[in-house]
């Protein structure tokens, strides 16, 4: 899985450079998730911008993050496209994680 790590303000931004997060690059994906966040500091911030498609596994693997980052840091999701913000409000996940419509409202903490 593709991931690239950048410091977006005071976030750690890691977008996501994959068209589906499902069952077959889950594991991978939690995997680079996990390589990327550790020993970082700061909320985490997942752009998935260029996520057509995510499944249950993927769901999954995304909550995952919240346990890899810890107790003192937030995992949350940023440019999520149109069937992607669908599942994570069909599957009441938008109340999880603080969803921001693009990474510019993310520097003032907005939501979108």
């Amino acid at each position: 899985m593709d991931l690239s790590s950048s410091q977006h303000g005071a976030y750690h931004l890691i977008t996501v450079n994959a068209a589906r997060i499902d069952a077959a690059a889950a594991i991978a994906f939690k995997e680079a998730l996990r390589s990327a966040t550790s020993g970082g500091t700061g909320d985490v911030l997942l752009d998935l911008g260029q996520v057509a498609f995510i499944d249950s596994s993927g769901l999954g693997a995304i909550v995952s993050a919240i346990k890899m980052v810890g107790p003192d840091r937030r995992v949350e999701l940023a440019c999520l496209t149109p069937d992607v913000e669908k599942v994570f409000r069909l599957t009441r996940m938008n109340t999880i994680f603080r969803l921001h419509s693009d990474l510019s409202n993310t520097a003032l903490g907005q939501t979108g």
